[in-house]
């Protein structure tokens, strides 16, 4: 049997801001995706659903683990958001250099939770 090389483990790779907000970009969409799009679409149903239909989603919404669940949303969307503008700027062709990139993103992880945090106080102080 002939002795191939092996790929490279993640053990010889050094983490680092952008290797996160990449990782974080994946997680964040499948997130939106398989906890996002129900939610949507239970409240799409419960709004055509009637009052009592709307008043058992806005129960489970209002209570403490539906705010986690949607403060969690609305984090996963901001987040994504900004990686995706992220990206949109790699794609043009700006932004490589290693310290700007990763730079850039530390900017992408921090103003996908100020946004989310602005977000929220929006709601509950407005």
């Amino acid at each position: 049997m002939a002795t191939r090389p092996l790929s490279p483990h993640l053990s010889i790779w050094k983490w680092g801001p952008a290797m996160l907000v990449s990782i974080l970009h994946r997680v964040t969409g499948s997130g939106m995706a398989f906890a996002a799009l129900p939610v949507l679409l239970w409240w799409l149903a419960a709004l055509a659903g009637g009052e009592a239909s709307y008043a058992t989603f806005a129960g489970h919404a209002g209570s403490w683990y539906g705010l986690v669940i949607l403060v969690g949303i609305s984090w996963a969307f901001f987040n994504h958001l900004c990686s995706g503008l992220r990206h949109f700027v790699l794609d043009v062709g700006a932004g490589y250099a290693v310290e700007a990139n990763n730079r850039w993103s530390v900017v992408t992880t921090v103003s996908g939770v100020v946004l989310t945090a602005a977000f929220w106080a929006a709601i509950v102080l407005g």
